[in-house]
This record gives structure tokens, C-alpha cells and sequence, in this order.
């Protein structure tokens, strides 16, 4: 079987649609804080669709605010740059790479699945010394390989399911078969050529690694445990591996899956509907 080179899918990764303007500045300053807040908060209310998600998330039980933010400047005073930023980055991530006719990939599936990991990594990040708001971007991207793979070679990535069926074995293993590279590389990629910070673009490329470290490993154990309970015994396996890994009792893990949960449902209606 004759591989998709490497080049090729870095090229195809450069053809993918950019992200909205403001967005790609809000991402390419994760490491800045010398920032014009206001400047800032002007932009994004220039685009109204991005600012109308934003406020609907911002008055969710995502922050569980007292009273209503009305606007971008009230919601980055009352709640700070950071928050807004990953809001944002959000709202703007999911609509900026459309899906393209005939691609094995269920667009609605894949983004709750990613929501999911990015609501867990969020609630797991303080536990493990992470930024609550660094990590629940990382979790929404973690898997933003099987979209460039998925839109960028939807005949190449029909094969892996075909090869699947026929050999077993995981997903990343039929990639790794048909494109020569996985979804982790793939997205890794994907990740500088949009000017992710270094820790995002590692913690997507390690995300399946149980080694992880640092803000990988939280986007790892968040990937696990966002897996719905009746997914099966492995994924029944894989979360109580990673509730050791944190070591919490029971009335934490209810407490914790309860706020997720609520927050997940909530997140869902907003951004994808």
C-alpha cells in the first residue's frame, strides 16, 4: 500500500480555510499578557455570530455567573482575558474547518466527543497544576488531526475504516497503514501551521500517550474519561485507569462527573446544536 507523503499532507493542511482573524490572535498570544484588552474586545465584536456564541457561553452553567454579561467588554471584565479568549477560541475553532461531501467522519459525533475531552480537561486541570483555561483548549483540539485527515483526503481516510474492518486493531493503526503517518502527527501540524503554543501543539501530539506529562497528560485523561459509560468494557477499563492516575474518592468522581456532565450538555446546545 503506497503511503500519502508526508509533504503532501503538510501542503493539504496549508489549503485548509483559516481561522477568523481574531481568533488566530487570540491563539497566537496564549504566551503574551502584554495585551490591548480593548482593542481586542472591539475585534471580536465585529463579528457578531462569534460574539453572539461567546455571551450565550459566558452566561452558561460553564461559569455559573449571578448576573447576565451583555457584551465582550462587561464578559472580559467580570470574568477575565483568559476566559474570553478560550470562549472565543471555542466558538471559532468548531466553525473554522467545514465538512466536505463524502467524509467518512460523523462532523456531530466528533465535536461532542471533543467538547467532552475539553470539559474534563478543564474540570481535571487545577488537580494537575494546569491552566484550567490552557487546558480546556487543548482538550477541544486534541483529536483536530482526524479533521485534516477526514476533509483533506476523504477518499484516503475512507480506507482506514475499510482497512479496520478487514485487519482490526485501532484507528491510529489504520492510519498509520494507509497515510503513513496518525491523526497525533497530523494534528501536531495542523497545530503550528495555525501558531498553537508549543504545550498545545505537544499535548496533541501525545494525547494517547499514557506517559504523558504536563498538559498532555491532562488532555490524555480527559480523553479517557470522556468516553460515554456504554462505549463498552475497555472504555469502563480506561476510565477507572484514569480515575487512579488522580486518585479522587467516590463523592469526588460523582461531584466531578455530575459538573461535567451538566456543563457538557449545556456547551453542546451552543456549538453544535
Amino acid at each position: 500500500m503506497s503511503h500519502v507523503a508526508i509533504d503532501e499532507i503538510v501542503r493539504r493542511i496549508r489549503d485548509l480555510p483559516s481561522l477568523p482573524a481574531v481568533v488566530a490572535e487570540l491563539l497566537s498570544s496564549m504566551e503574551d499578557d502584554d495585551i490591548d484588552l480593548q482593542q481586542l474586545a472591539r475585534k471580536i465584536s465585529l463579528d457578531q455570530a462569534l460574539t453572539a456564541k461567546t455571551l450565550r457561553l459566558a452566561n452558561s452553567s460553564f461559569y455559573g455567573m449571578q448576573s447576565k454579561v451583555t457584551n465582550i467588554q462587561q464578559a472580559m471584565s467580570v470574568l477575565g482575558f483568559h476566559s474570553v479568549r478560550t470562549l472565543v477560541t471555542a466558538c471559532g475553532v468548531i466553525g473554522g474547518v467545514p465538512a466536505v461531501p463524502g467524509m467518512q467522519l460523523d462532523f456531530n459525533a466528533f465535536w461532542r466527543h471533543s467538547i467532552a475531552t475539553a470539559v474534563w480537561a478543564r474540570a481535571l486541570a487545577r488537580r494537575l497544576r494546569q491552566s484550567p483555561d490552557t487546558a480546556f483548549t487543548a482538550g477541544l483540539l486534541h483529536n483536530v488531526g482526524k479533521l485534516v485527515l477526514a476533509t483533506r483526503f476523504p477518499d484516503e481516510y475512507a480506507e482506514v475504516q475499510n482497512w479496520r474492518r478487514e485487519h482490526g486493531g485501532s484507528t491510529a493503526e489504520a492510519q498509520l497503514q494507509v497515510f503513513g503517518v496518525d491523526d497525533t502527527q497530523a494534528g501536531s501540524a495542523l497545530a503550528a501551521h495555525w501558531k498553537f503554543p508549543p504545550a498545545i501543539q505537544d499535548a496533541i501530539g501525545q494525547h494517547r500517550r499514557p506517559a504523558a506529562t504536563g498538559l498532555a497528560q491532562s488532555v490524555y485523561l480527559a480523553n479517557l474519561l470522556a468516553v460515554p459509560a456504554e462505549a463498552g468494557d475497555d472504555s469502563d477499563e480506561a476510565r477507572e485507569q484514569a480515575w487512579s492516575v488522580l486518585a479522587v474518592d467516590d463523592d469526588e468522581r460523582i461531584e466531578i462527573t455530575a459538573n461535567c456532565d451538566l456543563v457538557f450538555n449545556e456547551m453542546c446546545q451552543i456549538l453544535v446544536g
